[in-house]
C-alpha cells in the first residue's frame, strides 16, 4: 500500500502554493496553453500552434485570376521542454519539529517560483523581435509611448499588450510620474509615491520585475550580411522528409543568414538592423520608413562568434520570389544586398525589458504523474496561473529518513517573436 500524506502536510501544502502563486509576476502574464497530458504523451510532447492568416487584397473588378491565390498555414511548436526539482530529505529527528517540514516546503516554492519566472523572462528578453533603443535612462510615459509607436507601426493590435521591467526602470518610471503629476488625491501619483506603482500607461499593462534579463553589450565589428545563404525567406506550412514519404509541420519563425564578421563576437541575444532592410506593416505591406530589427537566436556553423552561419529572427520575408506565402507574410520592404552592413543596437550592458502583445507568450502547463502504487505517497495542485506542483514522498527503511521532492513541468514558447520585443535604456 502506497504511503499517504498527513492531514497537516496536505494543509501547509495548500496553503503555501498560494503563497507560491504571489510570486509568479511574468509566468501569470503568458497565455496560458492548457492541453491534454494523454495527447501530449502521444504527440512527443510538442503542440502546433496555428498562426493567424494575412490576407492580399487586389484592386479591379475582374478578380478571375486570383482566385488561384493559395493561403500558406504556418504554425509555431510549443513543447514541454521546462522542468524544475526541488528534492531534500529528512531524517527521523527532524521529523520531531512539523515547522521544519513547512519552511522547507516554503523555500523550496520559492525557488520552484523564482526558477519559472527566470525561465519566462529570459524567453521574452532573447527571442522578442522589436528593439526599442533608448540613450537615456527610464522615465516614463515617453518610453512606453515608443512601445506604442513602435507596434502601431507594423500592425498589431492595440489590445492587451503588457511591458514588464526590472525593478530599477519601473521605479525611475514611477518617480516620474509621481513627481510630473503629484497632487494630493490624485490616485496615480498618489499609488506612484506610495507604493512605486505604475499601472497602465500608453495602452500597455505594466509590471515589476525582481529578475531581469541582463543583455550585454554587443562587441563583434565589421559584421555584415553574405550572398553565401539566401538573403530572403520563403515561408513554408510543411517540410517533405528526405525518404518523400511524410511531411512535417515547419517553424518559420527562424531563418539562417551567413555573416562576415571581422572581429568575433557574435552572440545570441544581439539585437541588429541591417542597412537598407526596412520593416513594413504587417497588413498593409507598406513601408514605414524604420529600420527593421531582427535577434541573435543561436550559432550553426564556424567559431564562436566569428564569420559563419548564424540563426536570426525574423526571417526575412521580402517577397522577392513574388510567391503568395512571401506576399502573405512579407515583413521587410526589400531584400538586403550582399555585405549590407549590420549595426548592432545593445551597445551597452544592460537589463532587457521584455513587451508583447497577448497573443505572442504562451505557458504550456503539464504534471508527472507517478505510479500512486509504486510506494510513494503524490499529490498535486493547480495554481490559478495554470502551474501544476507535484508534491511526493517515500519512505527509506534503512534509515527511517523520508526523501521528498517538488516538482514544476511546462513549456514555453514566443509565437510571434515579430508581437513582441525588448526595451533597452542608457544605450549609446
Amino acid at each position: 500500500m502506497a504511503n499517504a500524506f498527513s492531514k497537516n502536510t496536505l494543509v501547509d501544502f495548500n496553503d503555501l502554493v498560494e503563497g507560491f502563486e504571489d510570486n509568479l509576476v511574468i509566468s501569470k502574464t503568458f497565455r496560458n496553453l492548457a492541453e491534454d497530458g494523454q495527447a501530449l504523451e502521444r504527440a512527443f510532447n510538442t503542440v502546433w500552434v496555428p498562426q493567424p492568416y494575412i490576407a492580399q487584397s487586389f484592386t479591379g473588378i475582374n478578380q478571375t485570376s486570383n482566385f488561384a491565390r493559395t493561403y500558406t498555414q504556418l504554425s509555431v511548436p510549443v513543447t514541454l521542454s521546462y522542468s524544475h526539482s526541488v528534492p531534500f530529505t529528512f531524517g527521523p529527528l527532524e521529523l520531531r519539529d512539523p515547522l521544519q517540514q513547512r519552511r522547507v516546503m516554503k523555500a523550496a516554492l520559492q525557488r520552484l517560483a523564482s526558477d519559472i519566472n527566470v525561465d519566462c523572462s529570459n524567453l521574452a528578453a532573447l527571442q522578442g523581435s522589436i528593439v526599442s533603443k533608448r540613450t537615456t535612462a527610464a522615465s516614463g510615459f515617453d518610453d512606453v509611448a515608443a512601445l506604442d509607436t513602435a507596434m502601431n507601426r507594423m500592425g498589431i493590435s492595440m489590445a492587451d499588450r503588457k511591458a514588464l521591467y526590472s525593478s530599477g526602470d519601473y521605479n525611475s518610471m514611477a518617480s516620474d510620474l509621481q513627481k510630473a503629476s503629484r497632487s494630493f488625491g490624485n490616485k496615480k501619483s498618489d499609488t506612484a509615491y506610495e507604493k512605486a506603482y505604475v499601472g497602465d500607461i500608453a495602452g500597455f499593462e505594466t509590471y515589476k520585475l525582481d529578475y531581469g534579463y541582463t543583455l550585454t553589450a554587443a562587441t563583434a565589428t565589421g559584421v555584415t550580411i553574405t550572398n553565401t545563404l539566401p538573403l530572403f525567406y520563403t515561408p513554408v506550412s510543411t517540410t517533405l522528409s528526405t525518404d518523400g514519404l511524410s511531411r512535417t509541420n515547419n517553424d518559420n519563425r527562424f531563418q539562417t543568414v551567413s555573416l562576415g564578421v571581422t572581429g568575433a563576437g557574435v552572440k545570441a541575444g544581439d539585437a541588429f538592423t541591417i542597412a537598407g532592410v526596412f520593416e513594413v506593416n504587417h497588413i498593409t505591406k507598406q513601408s514605414t520608413g524604420v529600420l527593421k530589427t531582427f535577434r541573435i537566436i543561436s550559432q550553426s556553423s564556424g567559431s564562436a562568434g566569428a564569420a559563419g552561419n548564424y540563426v536570426i529572427s525574423p526571417p526575412i520575408i521580402a517577397g522577392t520570389g513574388a510567391t503568395d506565402p512571401e506576399l502573405q507574410y512579407k515583413n521587410v520592404s526589400n531584400a538586403p544586398t550582399n555585405g549590407a552592413v549590420i549595426t548592432f543596437l545593445n551597445t551597452v550592458t544592460t537589463t532587457a525589458n521584455p513587451f508583447w502583445q497577448d497573443d505572442a507568450m504562451v505557458i504550456m502547463p503539464a504534471k508527472y504523474e507517478p505510479d500512486p502504487n509504486s510506494g510513494m505517497a503524490v499529490t498535486s495542485l493547480t495554481t490559478d496561473s495554470g502551474i501544476t506542483i507535484v508534491m511526493a514522498k517515500q519512505a527509506q527503511i534503512g534509515t527511517l529518513d523520508t526523501l521528498y521532492r517538488l516538482d514544476a513541468y511546462y513549456g514555453l514558447a514566443d509565437l510571434q517573436p515579430e508581437m513582441s520585443g525588448i526595451q533597452l535604456f542608457n544605450q549609446t
